[in-house]
Formats: C-alpha cells, structure tokens, sequence
C-alpha cells in the first residue's frame, strides 16, 4: 500500500480513495489513523480478489443500483457491497489476517 496526501483527487466529501496500490488522502493526518487505514486495506484486498478493473466496475454498477434502490447518494454509498464491508471491519485490526476470500459477497444482500 502506498500512501499519498493528495486532496485534489480524493471526491469532494471523502477523506481517501484507494485505487490500487494506492491510497490518495485529502488530510495527511489520516496516514496515522488505524480505523481509517484499516478501510482502506480491506478496500485493496477486494480490489485483488476481482483483478483491480472489475472491482472498480462493479463498485460503479452497484452505486448505480443502490442510487435506484435508495433515492439517495450517500445511502446509495454505504450500502455498496465493498463500503458495508470495510465500515464493518474498519477497527478490527485483525481483520485482515482471518479475512476469508470473496467476503464482501456476503453483504450484498439489502439492510433489514
């Protein structure tokens, strides 16, 4: 994982974007945030497991539908397969060690 502070390509409204292997950060602060790097690890972990492109492919099919579904942006935004994810696993720093392959899958269904 390669850190880099660039606030002029992070989206206006996030902290970070991973775009494997790197992380662009808007606030050099968030290079010491464990919770925050530990989101952005899961995010590269996923990005392996579908071989980069389809990850970002999927990733823009799946905000699409969660936009139709939800009406909104942001709630379009959490529940993406891959965000529901890593905001769940976010501060279990562990969680990468015993992480199982493909485990974002299992959040695919809707929020009850």
């Amino acid at each position: 994982m390669i850190l880099i502070v660039f606030k002029y390509l992070t989206p206006k409204g996030f902290r970070g974007i991973t775009i494997y292997p790197f992380v662009f950060l808007s606030n050099k602060q968030d290079k010491d945030n464990l919770v925050f790097i530990t989101h952005e690890r899961i995010h590269l972990q996923q990005q392996l497991e579908l071989l980069i492109l389809p990850f970002y492919v999927w990733y823009v099919l799946e905000f699409l539908i969660r936009l139709v579904q939800y009406k909104n942006r942001r709630e379009a935004y959490y529940n993406i397969c891959f965000e529901r994810e890593a905001y769940r696993y976010e501060s279990d720093f562990l969680y990468l060690k015993k992480r199982k392959k493909w485990s974002f899958l299992k959040f695919l269904k809707k929020k009850s």
